[in-house]
């Protein structure tokens, strides 16, 4: 059920998603349960990323992936080595999109020995290709992070939408599918029992995996569909130099509802 027909407004669907963000951030710091940085205004660098990456590399969606779309947040670093150890070609966001070949190819086979130094973002921005959506190649694998999770498929990120953004933009060119699967790695304690709101471009999982267990998710909301036009506001769109191109050329149909 989508977050606008479960509450009366969008507002207070989005003031409980920041109430969850921040109890979350607390209940972490509290347990110790994170290492650097602060997790606040983050995706958690949790305790234990590590090995919830070995149980990660232990799936089959993992094994058969050849191409895979992570994020560049810290608790994924572990992730990254093992996939470019693997030799899996790897996509990550230019942070907050601010370019409009706005995603970073990395290619082991092309790395040759520079591979190592990418799996730092900054190694990963010298060395890796900028591509724009159009020229990546299809994803078969997405490994989002996420503040808080739930066994419904629901997850929440830290509040901008940029992974959100990603997987429209992606959906748009074709370069992921409606079945493509959906990850994310999370600390126990960042599993919720109580609803998450979803909204129609928010991204919902497949797994959810953490240091001593994979959940498969019962997914009961649909992945975006595109970009949701309709849900940007200006000063973001203008801020992202592929969306204000997109937007020159026409944009998208996509609505939400």
């Amino acid at each position: 059920m989508a977050a606008q027909e479960r509450y009366p407004n969008n507002l207070q669907a989005t003031t409980l998603k920041a109430e969850i963000r921040k109890a979350i951030w607390q209940l972490l710091a509290q347990h110790g349960a994170v290492r650097f940085p602060n997790p606040q205004g983050r995706i958690p660098n949790f305790v234990g990323a590590d090995r919830a990456a070995r149980l990660l590399r232990e799936l089959t969606v993992w094994r058969k992936a050849h191409v895979i779309k992570l994020s560049a947040d810290a608790p994924h670093l572990p992730i990254r080595r093992a996939a470019l150890a693997d030799g899996k070609i790897v996509y990550l966001a230019v942070p907050r999109l601010t370019a409009e070949k706005c995603f970073i190819e990395l290619d082991p086979q092309k790395l040759g020995n520079r591979t190592l130094a990418t799996t730092s973002l900054r190694g990963a921005l010298k060395y890796g290709r900028l591509v724009s959506p159009r020229e990546m190649r299809h994803t078969d694998l997405i490994i989002c992070g996420s503040v808080a999770a739930s066994r419904d498929g629901a997850r929440l990120g830290k509040g901008g939408g940029f992974s959100d953004l990603e997987y429209g933009l992606l959906r748009e060119e074709g370069k992921v599918r409606e079945l493509t699967p959906i990850i994310t790695t999370i600390h126990p304690l960042q599993m919720i029992l109580h609803k998450i709101p979803m909204f129609p471009h928010d991204l919902p999982v497949d797994f959810i995996i953490t240091p001593t267990e994979v959940i498969a998710t019962r997914a009961i909301y649909p992945r975006p569909r595109g970009i949701y036009w309709d849900l940007l506001r200006d000063m973001k769109i203008n801020a992202i130099p592929i969306l204000r191109k997109r937007l020159r050329q026409g944009g998208t149909g996509t609505r939400q509802g």
